[in-house]
């Protein structure tokens, strides 16, 4: 047998967690709870201004839109790269 189908025999072909669940995974988990923790915390309403106008709205709601606009444009030069 190869080492790489002595890796599935009972699993049928399944990963185990330990393969899914790598440290660098379980980091980047925790700083999205802590960041997510963050984000809802601060919950007092904000004035911000965009480009010309100015914006009045809780201060998590700016927060999660810049973190997701963030999360989004790492995805997409993550994606480009390979």
């Amino acid at each position: 047998m190869s080492p790489k189908t002595s890796e599935r025999v009972g699993t049928h072909g399944r990963k185990r967690w330990s393969h899914t669940l790598t440290p660098g995974r379980v980091v980047v988990g925790l700083l999205a709870v802590l960041a997510l923790v963050f984000v809802f915390q601060n919950t007092q309403s904000t004035d911000i201004q965009l480009l010309v106008s100015e914006v009045s709205m809780p201060l998590w709601l700016a927060l999660l839109g810049t973190g997701l606009v963030g999360a989004v444009c790492g995805a997409f030069f993550m994606r480009r790269r390979r």
